[in-house]
Parts: C-alpha cells; sequence; structure tokens
C-alpha cells in the first residue's frame, strides 16, 4: 500500500486516502446561497476518489464576502440551499465533506476574478469592509472600519451560528480560514494588524482573537468531529508574518487539540514577492509538522502521484491537497492510484470504466465484472 493510499484518522472521521480536494471559491451563489452550479460542481468532485473534500470558503457574515457571489451560511436560506447537494453526495459518495469558514476582511467587496478582481466602489454597489485596523489592502482604496468591541463580538458569533449550521447539515470536519490575506490573517500580520490594544502589537495579542474564534468554532463543534486550520505560513514580504511566527501559532493550537494545520503562503499584501515552483510550499508544512507534531496539509504545485507519494513517505506532511489541478483532472485520484498501484472508490455506475489491465483499481466488487 502506498502512503497516498493509505487511510487516516481524525477523530472519529477515518479518511480512505490522504488526499483531500482543497476548497475553491466559485464565485456562483446568490446571496450567500448555493446554486445549480454548486451542485454540478460538488457533485463532480464528490465523485474523485479522494479521500475528503473541502466546500469552498463560506463566509459567515454578508459583509464577510470576498465578492457578491461568494458562498455563505449565515441565515436559513443559505443553509436549506446546502441540503440538497449535501444529501446527494452522501446518496452517491462515501467522501468525508469538510468545510471551510471564512470572513473575507479587508478583501471584501471585491468583483469576481472575471470581472477583474479588484474592489467595487460604494457606488457600483461595494459595501465598506471590516478589518482589525482601518488599512486597506492596497493604496487607493476604500479603507476598511476597525473592528470595535462590539464588532469583535459580532464576528465570533458570527462563526459560531455558522458551524452550528454546519454541524446541523452534518458537515464532517470544519477548518477555519486564517490565511490568503482574510480577516484571520489580517489579525495576525503585523503589516494588517496595527491596533494598540489587546488584539495588537505583540505575537501574543495578535494570535488572541484568532484563538478566539478556534475556541468558540471547536466549543460548538460536536467533539467528535474534527477542526482544522488553513494558515498562510509567510506574507513574502520583510516585516509581515512569517514561518517563525506561524510555528508559534501552531503551537498554540496545538495545546486546544487541533486536527489539522494546511499550510499555504502569501495573499496579505501586493507587494509579495512569491518564490514559485513545485512543493514551494512544503518546507513550510515540514517545519510546522516537525516543530509541533500537529498533522499538517501540504498544497501549492503539487501535481504528479508520484510527487505527493514523495510528500507523505518522507514524513514532510501527513495530507496532501490539491485545488485547481482537481479541477483540471477531476479524476485526479482515480489515475493517481492507477499510477502508484493504489485502490480508490469509484461509483459502481463507473466501475465498467475500469482499464483491463487494472482490475484491482476500484476494488474487489468492481473487479467481479459484469455479465
Amino acid at each position: 500500500m502506498t502512503t497516498l493510499f493509505s487511510p487516516f484518522q481524525l477523530r472519529a472521521l477515518t479518511l480512505a486516502n490522504r488526499i483531500m480536494v482543497a476548497p475553491m471559491c466559485q464565485y456562483c451563489a446568490q446571496d450567500g446561497a448555493a446554486t445549480s452550479w454548486h451542485f454540478i460542481h460538488m457533485g463532480t468532485l464528490a465523485l474523485s476518489g479522494a479521500g475528503m473534500f473541502c466546500i469552498e470558503a463560506t463566509h459567515v457574515e454578508p459583509g464577510g464576502r470576498i465578492t457578491p457571489g461568494c458562498l455563505g451560511l449565515w441565515d436559513d436560506t443559505t443553509e436549506a440551499a446546502l441540503q440538497p447537494i449535501i444529501a446527494a453526495i452522501r446518496e452517491h459518495s462515501k467522501i468525508a465533506i469538510a468545510m471551510q469558514l471564512a470572513h473575507a476582511g479587508r478583501k471584501a467587496s471585491s468583483h469576481v476574478p472575471w470581472k477583474g478582481g479588484q474592489q467595487i466602489p460604494l457606488s457600483e454597489g461595494g459595501w465598506i469592509a471590516c478589518a482589525p485596523s482601518a488599512v486597506p489592502y492596497k493604496a487607493g482604496e476604500t479603507p476598511p472600519v476597525a473592528l470595535d468591541a462590539a464588532g469583535l463580538v459580532r464576528v465570533r458569533k458570527a462563526f459560531v451560528n455558522a458551524t452550528r449550521r454546519a454541524a446541523r447539515l452534518g458537515i464532517d470536519a470544519i477548518e477555519v480560514h486564517a490565511a490568503h490575506g482574510y480577516l484571520i490573517h489580517e489579525f495576525l500580520s503585523p503589516l494588517s494588524n496595527q491596533r494598540t490594544d489587546e488584539y495588537g502589537g505583540s505575537l501574543e495579542n495578535r494570535m488572541r482573537f484568532p484563538l478566539e474564534i478556534f475556541d468558540a468554532i471547536r466549543e460548538a463543534f460536536p467533539a467528535n468531529k474534527p477542526v482544522g486550520v488553513k494558515v498562510s505560513a509567510t506574507d513574502w514580504v520583510p516585516g509581515g508574518w512569517d514561518l517563525e511566527q506561524t510555528i508559534a501559532f501552531a503551537q498554540e493550537l496545538r495545546k486546544r487539540d487541533v486536527d489539522w494545520v494546511d499550510v499555504s503562503s502569501a495573499g496579505l499584501s501586493p507587494l509579495q514577492k512569491i518564490a514559485v515552483g513545485p512543493n514551494y510550499q512544503v518546507p513550510f508544512a515540514q517545519a510546522i509538522k516537525e516543530a509541533t507534531g500537529v498533522n499538517t496539509i501540504a498544497i501549492g504545485l503539487i501535481t504528479e502521484p508520484q510527487q505527493a507519494e514523495d510528500i507523505l513517505a518522507g514524513g514532510k506532511a501527513d495530507l496532501v491537497a490539491l485545488a485547481r489541478g482537481m479541477l483540471y483532472d477531476p479524476r485526479w485520484p482515480w489515475h493517481a492510484a492507477a499510477q502508484l498501484g493504489g485502490t480508490v472508490e469509484a461509483p459502481p455506475q463507473y466501475w465498467r470504466s475500469q482499464p483491463s489491465n487494472l482490475k484491482g483499481l476500484f476494488g474487489a466488487a468492481a473487479a467481479s465484472g459484469t455479465r
């Protein structure tokens, strides 16, 4: 058995393999509610053969959406829109379903990527974002409003509300989005957090609100279900958030029994200078794993099956996540299993697609064939 296709335990949740479909924004919700596109998109990736599928960044309040088309979970309407999609997945797939809970912070009120992705002016239907400090993402943008005490309480409650709704939907795991320059990351980085109260200044203070949110989510979600955190290990900007601080944050999360740290990078500043290449973020996942002992997920230009296997077999991470690569090849886990000699789940309607020279690809039942 390859490491990539070995099972992995997260509390009471057993993943069939170490592959996660990473959360990917689709920008096609209507007032935060999932649409027919989500039915197609999520259904397709639920049949990928991955061990876990993570629903895209799901925003906890309307003003916390990146774009007007972003998915949300803040009321009965947004909750109800997800119910039939999740029910259909449960009927036809054994894949674990995670949900990434998010708040865009100062990067809210943006156009969708295919319309440029820039901030939407108030005159064109945009809204005032909120953030740790009244510091815009880039010069010339309308600055966000710094969260006051009441605002902090509101955001915490919004995360808890979304968590409880996710639990009602039967979601198997939660990933807290603390990466890519969104609200929680903004509290962590000294570039965006210029507060002078107990939530700004020192590393301990900058971690305070993110840890409060994690604690609140962990308390609101069933104890036998896992909660992980996605981080940006570095801002790729001098004087910003970096690996050393990320390790300190992961150590605090470990004290709170975090189930995984999903290790990405960047997104906080347009000044970032990223050294991009295959496995470019894997050393961050490895360093966090070695320093803290927490389960880590490696992500970022992981495209080849043997590449993924080597990351896991070498102890550099515990799982791998694919995003754009999975959009390009929604059967990536099938093809990886075929190349590495693994076994992967496929719906019985598709068993006949199993290549004749790979009789064990879909398991013993599929190998028996039909008349």
